[in-house]
């Protein structure tokens, strides 16, 4: 089957209904995701957007703060542009439904975070993301021009490489026209085709055992520009959040924001030591591979398994009114947190690097563009600054949407595009084949290629990764396709990406924090 359209969305975070909404005015717009409309990394975000307001903030206080969070690696202009075209594209975000919290007097009741030097984040309680979520499914699913297919998964890019051509192609000249998607009630992958294609799917947190992000995160988009040969950067600065909720029976972790050590909180050890003032000046609001590093150690020096987060010298009424999520979810936990220390461990969290864009959003293949947490824009550098993720994917899907409705009318959908063919595959003999490859990859990643990394460690998982890759590539060559045998895939290509990246980075920068080189980058 064939579905034609001006503008494919391959995921439906911010960055992609955004993206949908602002291209709906010129063309007809098809969204596809992995799940429901509203299971996405977005959804989870607890913190909130990062964005100058307030008469005492400045831009250049943001950047600065930015800059310095990236540990030496950001595009400064980008930085400057997404800071600075930030707040009129946070202000469009209300204007389509999305509330924030506000103070008696009407003002925004703006949160602070660690690496931020002023009270700038934009949050609803403690579920920003989930509110945000919901103003732009609601706007999404009355707009005529967007069709959306949920539980439909992307298998891979559609470009040259699928039309027969034997020359070997360079970067200028791959062209994408679509996407080869499975259909999950008949399990055909069908062919939606279209004059641009964009790619916002998120990340890729569940390549490691514990992770805030939810089961759709296996870096599915970025795997399938990888495939596509499009230019992938900066894969080794993964982020850990610092204070996920320890809870050995739940996954997704709990993410505990660090919107509540903005509001006072204090992380302590077993002993009741508040430790962070060992580790940086700015205590508990260092930047977060600062403050995962410090908590990393801590537990190896006690052998704990976590530390805590102590917010019981706060005022309980406020504590409640803006962390409800947080006060509900421990108290199912048996923990009062307006009495009781929360325990904390870190967890996968956010990916830095991605599919290298331009200022436009463009890839390195000419009709693909990419946004959100799997792109790679230069903001960020080593360590992203918290709550500037959102802002980022505000900023650059409307970069998106500008670039590509301009081009879009005088491009020709490619209808010359060869069905998918897995005649002769049968479905693996046992699902054990996928499920504990998987988990041994997120057990290699998470004991190699983790907070604190070494040459040895990333050998070991390099090693391994090898092993794995040439049993998933057997299973997928003889199976039929499906979305458990893809994410695999997928998962084993991007861990590949972090390992190599991380091999080659021969410092301690940002995120990146190896034992072997600490003297030229950052040490606790």
């Amino acid at each position: 089957m064939i579905h034609k359209t001006d503008f494919l969305v391959i995921g439906s975070g911010l960055a992609g209904l955004m993206y949908a909404l602002k291209v709906s005015e010129f063309g007809k717009v098809i969204v596809v995701t992995k799940s429901e409309i509203d299971n996405t990394n977005t959804s989870f975000a607890q913190g909130g957007i990062a964005s100058v307001q307030k008469v005492n903030d400045s831009y250049e206080k943001h950047i600065k703060d930015t800059l310095i969070a990236g540990d030496g690696i950001c595009d400064e202009d980008v930085v400057r542009t997404v800071v600075t075209e930030g707040p009129e594209k946070v202000k469009e975000l209300m204007e389509l439904g999305a509330r924030f919290d506000k103070k008696d007097d009407g003002t925004f009741d703006l949160g602070k975070e660690g690496g931020h030097s002023d009270n700038r984040i934009f949050h609803h309680k403690d579920n920003t993301g989930f509110e945000i979520q919901r103003a732009l499914t609601e706007q999404v699913r009355k707009n005529k021009n967007i069709t959306v297919y949920e539980n439909y998964y992307a298998v891979d890019l559609i470009t040259q490489h699928h039309l027969g051509y034997t020359v070997i192609l360079n970067n200028s000249n791959i062209e994408c026209y679509g996407a080869y998607v499975l259909n999950p009630e008949t399990e055909k992958v069908e062919r939606f085709l279209a004059k641009i294609t964009y790619l916002a799917t998120g990340g890729l947190g569940n390549i490691y055992d514990i992770t805030t992000n939810p089961k759709v995160a296996t870096g599915d988009g970025i795997a399938m520009a990888y495939r596509a040969k499009a230019l992938i950067k900066d894969m080794e600065f993964v982020q850990f959040h610092p204070t996920a909720l320890y809870n050995k029976n739940e996954r997704p972790s709990f993410l505990v924001t660090e919107a509540l050590r903005g509001f006072g909180a204090i992380l302590r050890n077993k002993k009741g030591e508040a430790f962070m003032k060992k580790y940086d000046e700015r205590k508990d609001l260092a930047p977060r591979d600062i403050v995962a590093r410090a908590i990393d150690n801590e537990m190896k020096i006690s052998g704990d398994d976590f530390v805590y987060l102590d917010a019981t010298r706060l005022d309980a009424g406020k504590l409640k009114s803006h962390f409800p999520n947080i006060y509900q979810k421990c108290r199912t936990l048996d923990i009062d947190i307006t009495k009781d220390y929360i325990p904390v461990a870190p967890a996968a969290h956010y990916l830095v690097g991605g599919v290298k864009v331009n200022k436009n959003a463009e890839t390195s293949i000419n009709r693909l563009y990419a946004a959100g947490e799997c792109s790679s824009t230069g903001l960020h550098g080593a360590n992203r600054l918290a709550s500037n993720s959102l802002l980022e994917a505000l900023v650059y899907a409307d970069k998106a949407a500008k670039s590509s409705s301009k081009i879009f009318k005088n491009i020709k959908i490619n209808e010359n595009i060869p069905v998918w063919h897995d005649e002769g595959t049968t479905h693996p003999e046992e699902m054990i084949l996928i499920t504990q490859e998987f988990k041994e990859l997120q057990q290699i990643m998470t004991y190699y290629v983790g907070i604190v990394r070494s040459d040895l460690r990333l050998n070991r998982a390099l090693n391994r990764l090898e092993i794995i890759y040439k049993e998933t590539q057997k299973l997928y060559d003889r199976s039929k396709v499906s979305r458990e045998i893809c994410e695999l895939r997928n998962a084993v290509n991007i861990s590949y990406l972090i390992i190599k990246m991380a091999k080659a980075r021969k410092e301690s920068r940002g995120l990146h924090y190896t034992v072997d080189y600490p003297e030229k980058g950052k040490i606790l």
